[in-house]
């Protein structure tokens, strides 16, 4: 699953960085249609941050290959937002590291959910 997730993440970006928006409108698109694919499973499927990073150097290497971001330029600058001066590309590691937040603060806050884990745990240790 893994893989499928990977090759649609790519699939996407490269739709988005070939077509013929502006620079910014191509890094909101990025954030909003092909990091959402990623995002899903974050929680769901096992994910190893060197996967992670791997993807994230993927996404450099597409943007430099399409002319988005030069090979020598500081690439801790896509990663701030535009009103700070930065490019504002959403970094996938820091995706994957808010999500498992989030969804660790919904399960901790919902009784109902809490009882679920519970059965899970218990269910688990058997």
């Amino acid at each position: 699953m893994k893989e499928r997730l990977k090759q649609e993440y790519s699939r996407r970006l490269s739709v988005i960085l070939k077509c013929e928006l502006n620079d910014r409108n191509k890094i909101t698109a990025v954030g909003a249609l092909a990091v959402r694919v990623l995002r899903y499973s974050f929680g769901i499927i096992n994910w190893r941050t060197g996967e992670i990073k791997r993807i994230d150097r993927k996404t450099i290497k597409m943007l430099t290959m399409y002319k988005m971001h030069q090979p020598k330029a500081d690439t801790d600058r896509l990663y701030v937002k535009r009103k700070e001066g930065g490019r504002g590309l959403v970094q996938i590691v820091t995706a994957y590291k808010a999500q498992i937040i989030n969804i660790a603060e919904y399960l901790n806050t919902n009784c109902k959910e809490r009882e679920f884990v519970n059965i899970a745990k218990s269910h688990e240790g058997a």
